[in-house]
């Protein structure tokens, strides 16, 4: 299992994914909303086949990474990719809009080289 290192020291050379103040209080909320616990529990974020792109995201919560994950930690929340995954998000972005034309997660992804009409798959 793979940590970010908070305190400034050396850390490996990875993919990072980034998750905004706004995305981190809103499944912080929801995390608790479940009854899970923050410190251990987290938000999974991953890739899965679907869609008319061929590639779609996933999120859900898991009570604990798996041994195999990257974890992330941002304002709070913590985050798990698994290594299949990582290889399609490296260098996402989770955000959440609260707008007029949509509300809900997003992941800005600047590895999708196209996506379908509706926004919800993707390729690389």
């Amino acid at each position: 299992m793979s940590t970010d290192s908070m305190d400034g020291g050396e850390a490996e050379t990875r993919p990072e994914i980034e998750v905004t103040e706004d995305a981190a209080e809103q499944a912080l909320s929801l995390l608790e909303g479940e009854g899970l616990d923050d410190g251990e529990a987290g938000l999974r974020l991953f890739v899965q086949q679907g869609g008319c792109a061929g590639l779609s995201y996933g999120m859900r919560f898991d009570d604990a990474p798996d041994e195999d994950d990257t974890i992330y930690e941002h304002h709070d929340l913590r985050v798990f990719v698994d290594p299949a995954s990582l290889k399609y998000i490296e260098g996402s972005v989770l955000d959440y809009e609260n707008g007029l034309q949509a509300e809900g997660f997003h992941v800005e992804n600047p590895n999708v080289v196209s996506e379908c009409g509706c926004g919800e798959s993707f390729r690389t």
